[in-house]
């Protein structure tokens, strides 16, 4: 009977232990989520600025928005799902703005656009959902449905970046793939991977788990390729200043025409000047013949001092 006791304690305590480290990585997965939500602002603040959208897109948005709403849904008819409710409904929140500014200050066509899919994924498609869900479905089939849904569309969310990531190899170059947004999404991968382990919850953990994969993935990559843009950074500063010095000394030389042309003349003109002797003709000619090297030549030096300077990193 002691035994049973104690065995009955000590599951307690694991069991409190557990509730509360799952609270505690939902706190800071809703933190770090929120950071994911907000970072877009800056973007819509130059929107509302110049008062139009330029060549931004509507549609993660819109599917983040789908996103966050269902994962508020799959939180309300969860009983452990208060932390999910908090996070995604301040999601909604984030998402509903950007849609909004979108639809007033994208151009027409784009607007028209942005205005047809809201209607069918935000409205159409959450509204059968959340109709199925309540009227249609009972008991766990309820809870296993949205989660299937919520999991899939996150999984979809992470796997975005990989035409990111497909550029990035290809071109070895990072100016395409954002390091914070890599970083913060490789945290939000974790941290929700934590506590789905917590909290046992297979359809948080399996889209959180490959989010963190891939979010691992990108930072390796932008590791890797950090050097080798910065080399290639250096290139390009190199070919344009070899084109700068290429012009300055064809002014130069255009400089250096201008006055034998008026010295040419004075001499015309009676001048008792002596004539240059034949060395200094010579050296003159030679100095003409190096400023005569136009840009091309030296954008071809550059390229082929870049390209020595890039294989060092092969």
């Amino acid at each position: 009977m002691h035994s049973f006791s104690v065995g009955t304690t000590l599951l307690l305590q694991a069991s409190i232990h557990a509730v509360l480290l799952s609270f505690i990585f939902g706190i800071i997965g809703n933190f770090i989520s929120i950071l994911v939500f907000a970072s877009p602002i800056k973007t819509f603040w130059t929107v509302v600025k110049k008062k139009s959208t330029e060549n931004y897109k509507s549609t993660p948005y819109i599917t983040t928005l789908l996103s966050t709403s269902l994962w508020t849904l799959y939180g309300l008819i969860n009983p452990d799902g208060l932390l999910v409710v908090t996070v995604n409904g301040a999601g909604v929140f984030f998402q509903l703005i950007y849609v909004t500014l979108f639809l007033i200050y994208a151009p027409k066509d784009k607007k028209i656009k942005t205005a047809a899919l809201v209607a069918v994924l935000n409205v159409g498609f959450l509204g059968a959902v959340i109709a199925v869900t309540l009227l249609a479905i009972h008991g766990d089939v309820r809870l296993t449905f949205v989660g299937i849904l919520c999991a899939v569309l996150t999984i979809g969310m992470y796997a975005a970046p990989l035409s990111a990531m497909r550029m990035v190899i290809k071109t070895k170059s990072v100016q395409y793939m954002p390091f914070l947004l890599s970083f913060f999404l490789f945290l939000n991968g974790g941290v929700w991977s934590i506590y789905a382990l917590f909290v046992k919850d297979i359809y948080i953990g399996v889209p959180n788990a490959i989010g963190f994969v891939l979010g691992s993935i990108q930072l390796i990559l932008y590791a890797v390729y950090k050097k080798k843009s910065s080399s290639s950074d250096k290139s390009t500063d190199a070919i344009k200043e070899a084109a700068s010095s290429a012009e300055e000394l064809k002014e130069m030389q255009n400089d250096g025409e201008a006055g034998d042309d008026v010295q040419n003349n004075n001499l015309n003109k009676g001048s008792s000047l002596p004539k240059p002797s034949v060395d200094r003709q010579k050296s003159l000619q030679k100095i003409l013949r190096t400023l005569s090297h136009n840009a091309k030549d030296l954008q071809y030096w550059a390229i082929e001092a870049g390209n020595h300077e890039r294989s060092s990193f092969v």
